[in-house]
């Protein structure tokens, strides 16, 4: 079983008929996916996804994959396959066609209907190239056969690719619902024929490898989201994932059985229940939604909202309720359901919300307290049946953070796949399918790409470090008026703090440590303003963490006498 090395580096030419893989994105972490395959000079990109951040990244909007590695190369690319419609797959298609903007984009109906409609807040008109499950098409060196999964949206896909080098079948994020809302099951079929043609390369969704038996069935939420309905005395506020139009549609249609009407709240939502709405994904019944305007005058007991903000994200609708901050106020006896799993990283953020939303009265139903939320992801038992259908000569698992990526590799050992045919690769390895063996060759750049409102990828961990400073250390501005010719403080340092705990007095213990580290300097031949401030700068961080335990940030400014 091969796995990452820190000291790997630029990886060699790709050998003569061989197939290069690089994931830019989602390996040892939940989103940003972004899968690269080269071959015969040519490029095909798997999804383009976002990352979104987490405490510890103040101010980022979506971290997106580099594209650094292929940046140089992007005139080679021949297409984009998105697997299917969530943000971690096709949240970093705009910024991807910022480089170029002629990419094709492949993929399913409503998976292309939900891209063009963010593109068009990008001023991207995009080419799009709409696939279904049995299509197989060619884009360049790449032969790409299109198999129906299940997933926690309609439409997904996962996608074969043939090639000189071998069969590649990338499962995209699937599991094997055999009751799914929509009657559209995963094609074991298909991956059954493809084993028996024979798979090269095995890319399976890791999220769920540690979960043992098979994924629950979405139809079993039903007797749990029918008794909210049915013991809400007031308004029943339903939160989900803006693109999970399987749980939307259950919500209707108990909000229907109930005699609730129903209103969508948030940008997203809006926009996307529109589109599924349009394209026949989503069925409502005549005159169950209507506008927010009409929903205010009627009873409590015959409203029901769909919202956004099941992570806890400071500006969707449901944080905005829970921070008083939106149009509609929670009140005593409303019912709120989130209807969402827990994304690893947004813990916090959800518990606060829905600590506040109960401060304000509500009841508070969610996957810690009933069975309103199933994995859109296969567990270990449905990727150990997949394994023994498909009889991959080598795998690669992808989509989920270490533990997932190292479950998914066991897994795929204990049905029969040699481990030195089993790759647990990081963002950036290139892995090279060389005469139908698997191994690690190298390592492209795929740090984070941060997206602060406008600006992409300015901001650096560098810069973030500075941002948790000041919100956890505070900052000290340090004035000192210096005599150019002795080196010498003309009068007293000011001191300016915020964030810092001081009194009127804090400062004058370190007055005397400035003046002595300038006394030495002066000794030295040190005395440029920026030599200067520098030792201000460690001389007064020294003294705050030794006399009161913190690392504040300090910006020095010296003024020449």
């Amino acid at each position: 079983m091969s796995r990452a090395h820190p000291e790997l580096r630029t990886p060699p030419a790709l050998a003569p008929g061989g197939l290069r893989v690089v994931a830019l994105g989602g390996l040892g972490e939940i989103g940003r996916n972004m899968t690269v395959f080269e071959h015969a000079g040519k490029l095909l990109v798997v999804d383009c996804g976002v990352l979104f951040p987490e405490e510890h990244q103040p101010g980022i909007d979506v971290i997106l994959p580099d594209f650094t590695a292929i940046r140089d190369r992007i005139d080679d690319v021949v297409g984009i396959v998105l697997t299917h419609g969530h943000e971690d797959h096709i949240g970093g298609v705009p910024y991807l066609l910022r480089e170029r903007r002629d990419i094709p984009l492949i993929g399913s109906r409503l998976t292309l209907a939900f891209i063009d409609a963010k593109l068009k807040e990008h001023k991207i008109k995009p080419v799009t190239r709409e696939v279904a499950e049995g299509d197989r098409q060619t884009y360049g060196p790449f032969d790409l056969e299109f198999l129906a999964v299940n997933h926690s949206i309609p439409d997904a896909l996962a996608v074969a690719i043939r090639t000189a080098a071998g069969l590649v079948l990338h499962t995209g994020d699937f599991k094997m619902d055999q009751f799914p809302l929509d009657g559209r099951i995963t094609d074991l079929r298909g991956f059954a024929r493809l084993g028996e043609e024979g798979v090269d390369l095995f890319l399976t969704d890791s999220t769920n490898a540690e979960v043992p038996g098979f994924t629950v069935s979405e139809g079993e939420l039903v007797p749990a989201i029918e008794s909210v309905f049915r013991n809400a005395s007031k308004r029943v506020i339903v939160s989900s994932f803006a693109s999970h139009v399987h749980r939307i549609q259950q919500v209707l249609d108990t909000a229907h059985a109930h005699g609730r009407k129903v209103a969508f709240v948030g940008r997203s939502m809006v926009r996307n229940m529109g589109i599924a709405r349009e394209l026949g994904y989503l069925n409502v019944p005549q005159g169950l939604v209507v506008d927010m305007k009409v929903l205010e005058k009627l009873p409590a007991d015959q409203v029901c909202l769909v919202c956004t903000g099941s992570q806890g994200e400071p500006m969707a609708a449901l944080s905005r309720m829970a921070n008083r901050d939106h149009v509609i106020r929670i009140t005593e006896g409303d019912t709120v359901l989130l209807a969402s799993s827990l994304i690893p990283g947004n813990e916090n953020a959800i518990y606060r919300v829905i600590n506040e939303l109960t401060r304000w009265g509500a009841n508070v139903v969610h996957k810690g307290t009933a069975k309103v939320h199933v994995s859109g992801h296969a567990s270990a038992g449905e990727l150990v049946y997949c394994y023994n259908l498909v009889q991959p000569r080598n795998v690669m698992p992808v989509h989920g953070e270490w533990r997932h990526l190292k479950a998914n590799a066991e897994l795929a050992i204990r049905t029969g796949v040699h481990p030195k045919g089993v790759v647990i690769a990081e963002d950036g390895v290139v892995v090279d399918l060389v005469e139908g063996r698997v191994r690690i060759t190298g390592k492209v750049p795929a740090g984070n790409v941060y997206v602060d409102g406008t600006d992409v990828g300015g901001v650096t961990d560098a810069s973030l470090k500075d941002r948790r400073t000041l919100a956890e250390e505070g900052v000290i501005t340090v004035v000192a008026i210096v005599d150019a010719d002795t080196g010498q403080l003309v009068e007293q340092p000011d001191f300016l703090a915020r964030g810092f705990v001081h009194g009127d007095t804090t400062f004058d213990d370190v007055v005397p440590l400035i003046e002595k580290a300038l006394a030495r300097a002066a000794e030295e031949g040190v005395g440029t303003a920026l030599q200067l401030e520098q030792l201000i700068a460690r001389t007064v961080g020294g003294w705050a963490h030794r006399a009161h335990r913190r690392s504040p940030m300090i910006i020095p400014v010296v003024v020449d006498a």
